[in-house]
């Protein structure tokens, strides 16, 4: 049951998080790995493809709020 909890997990940006623009993040989760939609936790930054991301929030089903570590 622990695979299935989002908010601490890493991940990796798939497709850039900026101001105004929905990203996506894939996420180690449920024994496989899955795509996310993603905001960035200060909605000015941006965040390039290949950067690894903590996720600070979760919004069902499938959006997190993610930090750049």
């Amino acid at each position: 049951m622990a695979d299935q909890r989002v908010v601490g997990k890493m991940g990796r940006v798939t497709g850039r998080v900026g101001p105004d623009r929905l990203g996506e993040v894939m996420i180690p989760i449920r024994g496989g790995t899955e795509a996310f939609h993603a905001y960035a936790v200060d909605r000015a930054q941006e965040i390039t493809i290949g950067t690894e991301v903590v996720i600070i929030d979760y919004h069902p089903p499938r959006t997190v709020v993610v930090t750049p570590l």
